[in-house]
């Protein structure tokens, strides 16, 4: 299934990895930038959310050329970010999804398939 959106997102940095979390936060987002300039990927953009019971503390969402996920996802540099990150977040959740013209192409694969 074609994707055109990585969406990361964690629970909080683990007791004690605070300062680890931090600094890993900032070289994310300058890899991420970097990918973005080099045209690897379209955008990003980071979301700490407000407290809430909902078990997440904030998501990264990256969006990239519709079919594109499998070649960010299978880098060995974007698996090194994904890896080191789970030494120090806890639950953290990697997964494709769509926007935009993907996300009506879905929706009416959905509505289709709904039961009569």
């Amino acid at each position: 299934m074609s994707a055109n959106t990585v969406f990361y997102g964690w629970k909080r940095s683990l007791p004690g990895r605070e300062q680890m979390s931090a600094s890993h936060f900032e070289e994310f987002m300058r890899y991420l930038a970097g990918l973005q300039q080099e045209g690897v990927i379209e955008s990003f953009e980071p979301v700490f959310l407000d407290p809430s019971g909902a078990g997440m503390d904030g998501f990264m969402l990256i969006r990239l050329e519709a079919g594109k996920t499998s070649q960010l996802l299978d880098r060995p540099d974007f698996s090194e970010h994904i890896i080191r990150s789970m030494l120090h977040l806890e639950e953290p959740v990697l997964c494709r999804g769509v926007t935009g013209a993907m996300l009506q192409e879905r929706m009416i694969t959905w509505v289709a398939n709904i039961p009569r």
